[in-house]
């Protein structure tokens, strides 16, 4: 019986199995994760596109659209611009950012509180005039911001796992410079 048991503990033929089967799910999990995460980013780059072209293209929308410095803006401006956020068009069918809708896309108007000629904003001085105090007549500069939340789709949801309770979020701001 003791030369079957040092024959066996000396036998070393199965030990590249051995250690293949205990790596296996480290492996598997490290491969994985790092294919749900580059996925993550991939999802999250392309919505922070689309709201940045979302709020270049409202705030090139004409001035009669912004009227005040709150809410959100006039005329077709916010359908238009959640169709450009998700379709990358005024009109579409094809969603780039997975689980959009018209609704995870908001537009506010905000009016900046100082404008400083090294600014960006600063081209509103020499239109409007004054400082800002709430109203375009003034000097106020007006700017467009789109935000969006999405829920996070996971690749691994299609082989039972959830989408780990995950939202995308994205918001841009565009000084309005109108038509």
């Amino acid at each position: 019986m003791r030369g079957l048991l040092r024959l066996l503990a000396s036998d070393a033929s199965a030990s590249a199995a051995v250690e293949m089967a205990l790596v296996a799910p480290l492996l598997l999990i490290i491969m994985f994760g790092s294919v749900e995460l580059g996925n993550y980013f991939m999802d999250e780059h392309t919505l922070v596109k689309a709201v940045r072209d979302g709020a270049r293209f409202a705030a090139r929308q004409s001035f009669t659209n912004y009227t005040s410095c709150s809410g959100s803006p006039g005329g077709t401006v916010v359908g238009d611009t959640q169709n450009v956020v998700m379709y990358g068009y005024t009109s579409g069918t094809t969603v780039l950012t997975p689980n959009i809708t018209a609704p995870d896309v908001t537009l506010s108007v905000s009016c900046a509180a100082s404008v400083d000629s090294q600014d960006m904003l600063g081209i509103y001085r020499s239109r409007f005039g004054g400082t800002c105090d709430g109203d375009t007549a003034n000097g106020c500069a007006q700017v467009v911001t789109v935000s969006a939340t999405v829920p996070y789709r996971s690749i691994l949801g299609s082989y039972g796992f959830s989408g780990f309770g995950l939202n995308l979020y994205a918001a841009s701001q565009a000084a309005v410079t109108g038509i």
